[in-house]
């Protein structure tokens, strides 16, 4: 595990901004580290503001959208509300469909099958489109590579709308309007929106045209913080303020389907970190582990007895899905060591009878073990799929692109793919692609590395500090949860390995003239010797609260020890 601390800001903007809010050095150097050096930047850091969201008509082809839906709304046209059968896809279909369905009755949603149909705009949804008389196809999370599927739904009369996120290719569908930030033709300021964001700025823009504020849309704003959550987006700019502004909704009065979903948890205040782990592995587990339509039909739900239901349902494959991923990941790792490749740049692994919708999780899981580039193969009909993952700062999207001669179809991020290819050149593909990895990445890429916001005494945390930095969230990409390092700090001789396998490490750790403080190490139990020598240590944490018997206290979430 690399230690990197980052460094530190010039001295005169930190006092410059120390003095323009009255905040301590280390509060300034904090902000400064995020790109905010102004008392403007912290105000609106601190105060997100629905008012500062862009215009949605400045991106490129939203007035041709509105046009459209507007008319379909005043034809009557039956519209089909189409997504990816992920958070940030099912999130978006319920989103759309939900806002449709204020101004017209005869629209349906439609999420395509993870196993029949695979990923984006398929054939068989354009068919069933056409056999149903729907003219206008509303796609969301998906179809910035439809460019077949586009005609092929022209030529039955139908129209597309694409609300996507992806990386466009060289040629943009040829769609009635294609919103897309990350179009090179398309100047909307904020480029890092999610599905669900995209979508959520078209239907800000059809309300605007009806007269509405954004105001009237919080409703729909639990939708769009769970899939900012979900999609790991950066929670900078405008991901930022709805994140913010989902997250209040979410505590206070979130749709039934997520309510249902809350409530089989013990917890009263929810953070952004609840959403990523709680709210999204469960919505994500109807996709993987049945169909995407439960997901949806759970999130429109507008009965709070019907809700709780669907959310008893979605559990019950939530725990079938781990399970399956449990299993597959000890197959894996397995698959590893007998074949010697414990020592290469990638993990590139493949079983015919894994599950499809659970690949991604066991590429994520392998990584905790081999920290490296990784793909998961299973077998999909007459092909192989995939899912891709990286680590932080390796673009997995450009190696796959490296490599597409041996690869049938492929899309995603920097940090997250899939791909499909022809059982005869995955052999190819996998050398392929260990080739690519090794020649580019930066060797110090596949050590794990915490950076660390500063290096503090245990004096510095205090409640009122505390408070400061808990206005910093919600955390994300972009504006992580700080973590600072302290040095020459002692166990005070408690120090012992928690948990159902003593896994976990707990210590109570204390420097001079400083009150001691209670530290929780996940995964750190093997680090207990370091700790019991009496020799003073090194931590790298974050600062957190634990609630005890009514009692609220600070303590230490350890990240590792030295």
């Amino acid at each position: 595990m690399r230690w990197t601390i980052k460094p530190k800001p010039e001295s005169h903007k930190v006092k410059t901004l120390q003095e323009a809010l009255h905040v301590d050095e280390l509060t300034a150097s904090l902000l400064i580290q995020r790109g905010i050096e102004t008392f403007d930047e912290a105000k609106s850091f601190f105060r997100p503001d629905l008012s500062e969201l862009h215009d949605p008509f400045l991106m490129k082809d939203m007035d041709k959208a509105v046009v459209r839906i507007e008319q379909a709304l005043e034809a009557g046209e039956n519209i089909m509300v189409y997504g990816d059968y992920d958070v940030d896809g099912t999130t978006s279909v319920a989103l759309m469909s939900s806002y449709l369905q204020t101004r017209q009755e005869n629209v349906v949603t439609y999420i395509p099958d993870r196993y029949d149909e695979g990923y984006g705009v398929s054939y068989k949804g354009i068919d069933f489109a056409h056999d149903n008389d729907f003219t206008l196809i509303v796609a969301l999370d998906c179809g910035i590579k439809a460019i077949d599927k586009v005609v092929y739904a022209k030529e039955k009369g139908i129209d597309f709308i694409i609300c996507d996120h992806h990386r466009p290719s060289d040629a943009i569908p040829n769609a009635v309007a294609v919103l897309d930030p990350k179009r090179e033709d398309c100047e909307y300021p904020y480029k890092e929106l999610c599905g669900c964001g995209v979508g959520f700025k078209l239907i800000q823009a059809l309300s605007s045209k009806q007269g509405f504020t954004i105001e009237d849309l919080g409703e729909y704003l639990d939708l769009v913080a769970t899939a900012i959550g979900a999609d790991i987006v950066p929670i900078t700019g405008e991901n930022r303020i709805l994140a913010y502004y989902g997250l209040q909704i979410i505590n206070e009065n979130p749709r039934p389907g997520i309510k249902a979903i809350l409530n089989q948890v013990d917890k009263t205040v929810f953070t952004i970190t609840d959403v990523v782990f709680i709210v999204a592995p469960r919505i994500n587990a109807a996709g993987r582990m049945k169909h995407g339509t439960y997901a949806v039909q759970l999130l429109t739900e507008m009965d709070e007895k019907q809700a709780e239901t669907y959310a008893a349902e979605i559990e019950s494959f939530n725990l079938d899905r781990r399970e399956t991923d449990k299993e597959i990941t000890i197959q894996a790792l397995n698959q590893i060591e007998e074949r010697n490749e414990q020592e290469r740049y990638t993990s590139v692994v493949f079983q015919e009878d894994w599950h499809k919708g659970v690949i991604g999780i066991v590429a994520s899981r392998l990584i905790e073990t081999y920290y490296r580039p990784t793909l998961v193969f299973t077998k999909s009909g007459e092909k192989l799929a995939a899912s891709a993952r990286s680590v932080v700062g390796f673009d997995v999207y450009n190696a796959l692109e490296a490599c597409s001669e041996h690869i049938e179809q492929f899309g995603g991020h920097k940090y997250a793919a899939g791909l499909t290819l022809h059982p005869e050149n995955y052999d190819a593909f996998k050398q392929a692609f260990e080739d690519v990895v090794s020649n580019t990445i930066d060797p110090k890429l596949i050590s794990p590395e915490i950076k660390i916001e500063a290096n503090i005494a245990l004096e510095n945390i205090t409640p009122k500090f505390y408070r400061i930095l808990k206005q910093f969230a919600p955390f994300g990409p972009g504006n992580m949860m700080p973590v600072f390092m302290t040095e020459d700090v002692v166990d005070t001789g408690y120090g012992k390995c928690v948990g159902k396998e003593e896994d976990h490490l707990r210590i109570t750790v204390k420097q001079p003239h400083v009150n001691p403080i209670v530290c929780i190490g996940f995964g750190l139990g093997k680090k207990i010797d370091v700790v019991s020598t009496k020799v003073p240590f090194s931590i790298v944490y974050s600062i957190d609260e634990n609630h005890w018997n009514g009692v609220t206290s600070l303590q230490l979430k350890l990240r590792d020890i030295k």
